[in-house]
């Protein structure tokens, strides 16, 4: 599913009912509509029934896309051509000119509930050989000649409460799925959305436990929960949210909250908030701006085309001048602005340093791009500690701690009190900014503590 809607450039329709093995074919989106339009109703029809069902034939097409109806269930296309499921689209059709004028300036227009995001699941039928509960083709065309704007026409069949959103964005049309799975450890928005779409399907399969507080951290409790719902969907039991357990949670919360019918729930502007944080841009501040400048400043230094920046708290021109490179060296709108595609990207180039192997000048562990936090084991967890050992025989108020690789209270009340010292958020978790704050002070502490006599020792030293 879509963070928020927006028109595609591109539909990728597949040429009979869904499960036939039948071709699929990706066009432009205004000619996609171009086409339903010619190939479903008459050039001759009043001006304003036509303009009423290229409304509902475009809001149609895009909730499919919103709520990834078909690439939840697997599929590789986003519609069908199959008028049993979806819209009529005939390859290589004639489009008539009036019509195709009417799309070039209503194809990035839609239809949504009031109150609710999403576009909304306009069903329609002819009105004739084939009736339903949404609009009626035929229908619109005595609407038209009794005197009803396109507004009022699609208001008779779908209510008074609807609205149509005008000059949406533009935008490639891009899978929800992050690239890579989501494990234990992980943090970011697209967690959050996890979250909180596990939380809103448990109220329909309560053996699913909550997950609380909805964080942006895969903690254990997103692990009990997505290992529930893989055991009730019959997935592999892995509590690692990978592409076909990602979809098919897509698939569950567009069911129970039924985006894809008349009489959806709808999404509103609050669980949108909820589920997506603000994208970052010039003038940002805070622990999220912190971590993109970590982020492209390690892929900076590996990637000649992104200039290597600052970690300072602040989404400054810098950081605008590195995101805009950085999106023109990935293929994305270089408006200098993170939204999800710019963000899941930069991880992947992180991680693709990562997994490299390399390390930064001086010998500095990357950090490992999953957060440490209780319950936490490994290598990484028993680094951190190691280093938190020697920081704390030079700043009393940090505690010697255990170093078992085991991230248990005892580890976390350390990082509390690292975080305290050093004026950092204190979250009780290693973050990148953590993480970067304490390797570079054991840096600092073990380099100077290795000197050799009569060797300048990196700092002007003076009385007291």
């Amino acid at each position: 599913m879509a963070i928020e809607p927006y028109i595609p450039t591109t539909i990728t329709v597949h040429l009979g009912p869904p499960d036939s093995n039948a071709q699929n074919v990706t066009v432009s989106f205004p000619d996609y509509i171009k086409n339903v339009a010619s190939s479903e109703i008459y050039p001759t029809w009043p001006e304003n029934a036509l303009r009423a069902n290229i409304y509902a034939q475009t809001s149609f097409a895009l909730n499919r896309i919103f709520t990834e109806f078909y690439r939840n269930q697997g599929y590789s296309f986003d519609i069908t051509n199959s008028t049993a499921y979806d819209q009529s689209y005939v390859p290589g059709r004639d489009v008539f000119e009036n019509i195709s004028v009417l799309v070039d300036e209503m194809f990035n227009s839609y239809v949504r509930r009031q109150g609710s995001v999403e576009p909304y699941f306009t069903q329609y039928c002819n009105g004739t050989t084939v009736t339903c509960d949404g609009l009626s083709q035929w229908g619109t065309v005595d609407l038209a000649n009794a005197g009803y704007t396109p507004y009022q026409i699609l208001t008779n069949y779908y209510g008074n409460d609807i609205d149509i959103v005008r000059n949406a964005p533009v935008r490639i049309n891009s899978p929800s799925y992050p690239g890579q799975p989501l494990r234990f450890g992980d943090s970011g928005n697209v967690v959050q959305n996890l979250q909180v779409r596990i939380n809103r399907i448990s109220r329909n399969y309560p053996s699913i436990p909550k997950i609380s507080p909805v964080t942006t951290i895969y903690d254990q409790g997103t692990v009990d929960a997505v290992r529930a719902f893989q055991r009730i969907f019959d997935l592999p039991v892995t509590g690692i949210t990978d592409e076909a357990t990602w979809y098919r949670i897509g698939y569950l919360y567009s069911g129970v909250k039924r985006l894809s019918e008349l009489d959806s729930e709808g999404l509103s502007l609050q669980e949108v908030s909820q589920q997506y944080a603000n994208v970052l841009q010039e003038g940002d501040t805070g622990v999220q701006v912190s971590s993109l400048q970590y982020y492209l400043a390690v892929i900076g230094t590996f990637y000649e085309t992104v200039p290597p920046i600052n970690v300072t708290g602040t989404f400054d021109a810098p950081t605008r001048e590195a995101v805009i490179a950085f999106q023109k060296t990935y293929g994305l709108t270089p408006d200098g602005i993170v939204g999800r595609a710019t963000w899941n990207d930069i991880v992947r180039a992180y991680r693709g340093i990562l997994d490299s192997g390399v390390t930064l000048e001086g010998g500095q562990p990357l950090y490992p791009g999953t957060v440490l936090s209780l319950g936490a084991e490994g290598p990484d967890v028993l680094l951190m500690q190691q280093y938190l050992n020697t920081i704390a025989e030079v700043y009393p108020a940090i505690p010697i701690q255990t170093a078992d690789g085991i991230f248990d209270t005892e580890m976390r009340d350390v990082v509390y009190a690292f975080q305290h010292q050093f004026g950092l958020e204190e979250s009780g978790i290693i973050g990148p900014i953590t993480w970067v704050w304490i390797v570079s002070l054991y840096s600092d502490l073990t380099i100077g503590g290795s000197k050799q006599p009569e060797q300048f020792p990196g700092a002007t030293l003076q009385e007291g």
